[in-house]
């Protein structure tokens, strides 16, 4: 980890977390952004390229959580994330985080701040902003140098212009981060493509209530897992062809949650419904979303949900993942304590919030 300490900590200052990427990548060969090595430059360089137009007044200090492909996000690096967005939440001297990360796994690190970091933000009036790159750092018309300073901008405003939240910004737009998810292989706006957003520069005020709406309904944020922690969960998609053996082959894992991306209406192969049943009697548990890429998952739609088994509403696959594993995480703390509040009680919090339209 490293840390760019030109002011003081004491100085009020908009902190910048560096987790990797695109954004961080460097291309061979300029020419062809296509064939790059993600998480190459560091954050301090990549803030070096555009102090010299953020805004007057703002000071920024930079930190490497991590330089990684994002593709290779795991548990741990998430709760190192998290620990330190809590930090810096906490502290008196820091105005806004801005994190850059790779678009591949953004749209999980969205909801896992959400989750776990959201309230906190909101209260303590601090905007948390992810954002990244489409293309790498060294190419033609490369995306993450806009993106950044973007960020940056809309950290530094005034929060009466928008409340303290988790947000994500990319391509001139911004979005809660929850509700973020890369919906093209290429394109420039691709972690924000048809999510529900507003420019950063002038805030839609239809957008702005439904996010207020998303903040009023999230009371608590969930425990961050520790290392060692973090509960086992996989998705499984259900197709044409479906075998019993893709679920039964994991019954005797230590596997403890399915997120089934099913058709349609989050619905599943026949011929899965005898060894999900064995599942859900072993405790192993479910959630059933579709595979469709948009769209609601509702409860006891197309059939009865079983009682070990939870629609995802809203969530997609990957954010139904994390929301699971916090929610199994959530519980078994709860229950630590004394409270018998089961997976389903925290997944739900997540599941029904409102959704922005």
């Amino acid at each position: 980890m490293t840390s760019n300490h030109s002011i003081s900590e004491n100085t009020p200052h908009l902190l910048v977390l560096g987790m990797g990427g695109t954004i961080a990548g460097l291309a061979p060969n300029p020419e062809n952004p296509h064939q790059y090595q993600a998480g190459q430059v560091g954050v301090d360089t990549l803030v070096a390229q555009i102090q010299s137009v953020v805004p007057a007044g703002v000071k920024l200090v930079s930190r490497q959580l991590a330089n990684i492909n994002s593709r290779n996000l795991t548990d741990i690096h998430l709760t190192a994330l998290g620990l330190a967005v809590r930090e810096a939440l906490l502290d008196a001297s820091v105005r806004g985080i801005v994190i850059t990360h790779g678009t591949d796994t953004i749209e999980e690190t969205g909801l896992f701040l959400q989750v776990t970091c959201g309230k906190l933000a909101h209260t303590q009036s601090k905007r948390v902003i992810l954002t990244g790159a489409m293309l790498p750092s060294n190419v033609p018309g490369a995306d993450g140098p806009s993106n950044l300073l973007d960020a940056l901008r809309w950290a530094s405003t005034p929060i009466d212009n928008c409340p303290g939240g988790i947000y994500a910004v990319i391509d001139g737009r911004g979005c809660l981060a929850m509700e973020l998810a890369k919906r093209h292989a290429t394109a420039l706006n691709a972690p924000l493509q048809n999510s529900p957003s507003s420019s950063v520069s002038l805030i839609n005020p239809s957008w702005l209530s439904g996010v207020k709406a998303i903040q009023a309904a999230w009371n608590e944020d969930l425990p961050i897992p520790q290392e060692g922690e973090w509960p086992w969960v996989e998705i499984l998609t259900s197709h044409a062809g479906a075998r019993p053996e893709t679920i039964s082959h994991w019954l005797s894992s230590a596997v403890q949650g399915f997120v089934l991306a099913g058709s349609g209406q989050g619905g599943f192969h026949d011929d899965w419904i005898k060894p999900l049943n064995q599942a859900m009697a072993q405790g192993i548990a479910l959630v059933r979303t579709t595979r469709t890429g948009a769209g609601t998952t509702l409860h006891n739609i197309p059939e009865a949900d079983a009682p070990g088994c939870h629609a995802s509403g809203a969530l997609t696959a990957p954010r139904a993942r994390i929301a699971l594993q916090l929610a199994l995480n959530a519980s078994k703390q709860a229950n630590k304590a004394g409270k018998p509040l089961t997976w389903q009680d925290f997944f739900a919090r997540i599941a029904d919030l409102p959704e922005i339209r």
